[in-house]
């Protein structure tokens, strides 16, 4: 029998009110479709920065998932706050503790929409607080059209690991008003026709990819080989 890898996909949390009268975790049910599909077994990783390297020393891939919400610009050195910013940084923080540590061990990361930004942040780059007010003439970045649907294409690098696996060119959702302003220590592997920043990778990782859209969605037939090329990483 073939032993599928484990790994963690950070969750969203939601305080008490709406679904339930208690504070409550939430993770679209896609995410650990698209994992399951690849070849792997998804496991949902709580919040708690204190647990991070328990749950990593465990894991054989971590994917940072995406969410309504973004990166204290204090983690990036910008010391004002644009007003349509909205933090979560319970969620933060763990997810950084748990980033950093997978980083630290090599293991396989995938960085998904606001999980590419952060993942930018940690190799020590910085973000566009709000694209609109940043990039003009910028294309509809949060797509009204269902997330099932592609919004933009774009352009892959010519010598990446992205490129290897999905071509030049991709149909991708778009559901994001920041983006990666300096990549940091990773290298640009796609790009908007506006110019945004799509994607970033560390090619001296075993494998560490960010991708701004939402892979776990297939609106893309190089969606399913991002997952499929991950999941065979955490392999080992």
């Amino acid at each position: 029998m073939i032993t599928r890898p484990l790994i963690g996909l950070t969750l969203d949390a939601e305080p008490a009110g709406g679904w339930s009268k208690y504070p409550w975790y939430a993770l679209r049910q896609n995410y650990t479709a698209a994992v399951a599909a690849a070849g792997g077994l998804a496991v949902a990783l709580p919040h708690d920065p204190g647990l991070a390297e328990g749950y990593l020393g465990r894991l054989d891939g971590l994917i940072v998932t995406g969410g309504a919400f973004d990166v204290d610009p204090t983690l990036y050195g910008d010391g004002a706050r644009h007003e349509t910013v909205t933090l979560k940084s319970g969620r933060t923080q763990a997810e950084l503790a748990l980033l950093t540590g997978a980083l630290a061990r090599n293991m396989p990361v995938l960085g998904i929409c606001g999980g590419q930004q952060l993942l930018a942040v940690a190799l020590g780059g910085a973000l566009i607080q709000h694209i609109p007010d940043a990039i003009p003439n910028a294309l509809e970045h949060e797509q009204k059209i269902p997330h099932s649907e592609p919004g933009h294409e774009v352009s892959i690098s010519r010598g990446t690991l992205l490129h290897s696996l999905v071509g030049a060119r991709m149909q991708v959702n778009s559901s994001h008003h920041q983006a990666v302003r300096d990549p940091g220590r990773a290298v640009v592997n796609a790009v908007a026709p506006d110019g945004v920043i799509e994607g970033i990778e560390d090619p001296t990782q075993r494998f560490c990819i960010g991708v701004q859209w939402h892979p776990e969605f297939f609106v893309d037939l190089g969606d399913k080989a991002i997952f499929a090329a991950f999941v065979a990483a955490s392999c080992g």
